[in-house]
């Protein structure tokens, strides 16, 4: 597995590199301070598994970045690492393409699990409240457990809870890895607009209006299991 780190701070650069590498002594890390290096780590070498991507960054915006690495190579995951953790940042790079976003007060373990769900497919996102945003999945929410105390990620729902038809839960899985309608129908074997019936099925399920919207919805309801079953019975 081949891992490149983007981030403009060195501290951080190498805490990443050398804990990666730790894990895993197989895993080959790559790491650059610049948008520039990566632009160029990507142009020599176009095998990388996986990149993740500091926000702030001294020579571009990394949410510019992002949009350059998901139009330049639309297979390669990109997980971004920020000292933020806002709401407004996670929808705006999820929205962007990235394939999770874990914040830099992250632990070691969320990190690793983070990593595990996006190469499994998943899409990772931290635990966070959304307020009306996620519409009803979030509206009973209780005090929020820090993302770096709790490794959440979105779990696809039973049809109990949402539901669902088990085709429009197959459709849910596949909006949780990030794929447009098109390769939904092609996976499914069905028609572009028939997956689009199934996509608002969906979002009117889990009381929200956007794609980007839904996968947030459901790490909510994940983190809400999570806060259940920790209350002492």
């Amino acid at each position: 597995m081949k891992v490149l780190l983007v981030d403009d701070h060195p501290l951080i650069l190498s805490a990443l590199q050398a804990m990666i590498q730790e894990l895993d002594p197989d895993v080959k890390v790559t790491a650059v301070g610049s948008a520039a290096a990566a632009r160029s780590a990507l142009a020599a070498d176009a095998d990388f598994d996986l990149v993740l991507l500091d926000l702030q960054l001294g020579d571009a915006s990394g949410f510019d970045v992002l949009v350059e690495m998901r139009k330049a190579h639309p297979a390669l995951p990109v997980v971004v690492i920020s000292a933020s953790d806002r709401a407004s940042d996670v929808i705006q790079a999820i929205d962007l393409g990235a394939m999770g976003f874990v914040p830099k007060r992250a632990s070691n373990d969320t990190l690793v699990d983070a990593l595990r769900l996006v190469m499994a497919g998943g899409i990772y996102v931290p635990a966070m409240h959304l307020g009306s945003q996620a519409g009803p999945a979030s509206r009973a929410a209780s005090p929020a457990i820090p993302a770096a105390e709790t490794a959440t990620y979105q779990v696809t729902p039973s049809f109990e809870e949402l539901g669902l038809t088990p085709r429009q839960a197959d459709v849910l899985t596949q909006l949780l890895q990030g794929k447009p309608n098109k390769e939904i129908a092609r996976r499914l074997g069905l028609s572009v607009e028939t997956v689009k019936d199934h996509v608002q099925a969906v979002l009117r399920a889990l009381g929200v209006s956007s794609r980007t919207q839904a996968v947030l919805a459901v790490s909510q309801m994940t983190q809400q299991r999570l806060e259940r079953r920790a209350v002492p019975r």
